[in-house]
């Protein structure tokens, strides 16, 4: 009825295929900072080593904007699966890439004896932990901190705002094309529900991700059914549509008939942590509380 998914590249092998782009590397490499040649090989990873104004020479490739600094920094290809040649011509000396890939990736570059730097987005404060860590090693620490300080003074506001409300149970579906999975408390999506005053209908796992069928679903009886599109998000929208529209199980949650299923924005909500974290937890306490 239920099945735990420990490996999130399950997940994540479509989506960041999806952000891949086949685009062509820029002639000029930006530089070299104090000796360091550092490579984020995903977006989340980019936008943090922006604002901390850390120079890379290496990013991914994807069809999201990155930060205008990087303009002129090599693509490196999919997060999921580098493309090794162009790496290893940059002469890098420390590569990043997140927690949520260490298995599919350790492997790859173990054989190849390059050490990873794997940074944990999982939830925010593993997030947080990591932006001081890297700010503290590359003496970004003023910027590190302001960073988190801007995120724990929306979460003190949101917290404040939603004092005393009723806290509704939501579902939370992780599509990509072609198949859906349910997130747990212990993803980042579910983090942000928590902070926001949601309460997840799935819990007492230790995984992120977990794949069910709809009639145990709909045993959880959520107020709320948040559905985030990762990979091609047009195309997993029209998939949640129609596994709706045509699985009469849907009908009988009470999120269904109450008009209560929301869509949320990929840019806004993405698989792992990232920089617009905020911006997502005043979308949640929109949806959780003000949308009735």
């Amino acid at each position: 009825m239920k099945k735990a998914i420990s490996l999130f590249g399950l997940l994540v092998s479509v989506a960041l295929a999806g952000c891949s782009a086949s685009a062509g590397n820029t002639a000029n490499e930006i530089g070299e900072q104090d000796g360091d040649r550092i490579v984020a090989t995903t977006v989340a990873l980019t936008e943090i080593m922006d604002v901390l104004d850390i120079d890379l020479v290496g990013v991914p490739s994807s069809y999201k904007d990155l930060p205008e600094r990087y303009a002129g920094a090599k693509k490196v290809g999919n997060p999921m699966s580098p493309d090794m040649e162009k790496l290893l011509s940059l002469k890098p000396t420390e590569i990043y890439s997140v927690t949520t890939l260490k298995y599919d990736l350790q492997e790859m570059f173990e054989e190849r004896g390059i050490d990873m730097t794997y940074v944990n987005l999982e939830s925010i404060d593993a997030m947080h932990e990591e932006i001081l860590k890297i700010g503290e090693k590359y003496d970004r620490k003023e910027q590190a901190e302001a960073i988190v300080a801007q995120f724990e003074e929306k979460a003190a506001a949101i917290e404040k705002a939603i004092e005393g409300k009723e806290k509704p149970s939501v579902l939370i579906l992780m599509g990509i094309p072609g198949s859906y999975l349910v997130a747990t408390e212990h993803s980042y999506i579910g983090d942000l529900v928590r902070r926001a005053g949601g309460v997840n209908v799935i819990t007492g796992e230790d995984v992120e991700f977990i794949s069910s069928n709809t009639e145990y679903l709909q045993q959880t009886d959520p107020d709320v059914i948040l559905r985030a599109a990762h990979g091609m998000p047009e195309q997993v929208i029209e998939m949640f549509d129609k596994e709706f529209r045509t699985n009469d199980v849907w009908k009988h949650f009470d999120a269904v008939k109450n008009g209560r299923v929301y869509d949320l924005e990929e840019t806004l909500f993405g698989t792992t942590g990232n920089l617009a974290a905020a911006d997502a937890l005043d979308e949640l306490m929109k949806i959780l509380h003000e949308s009735k």
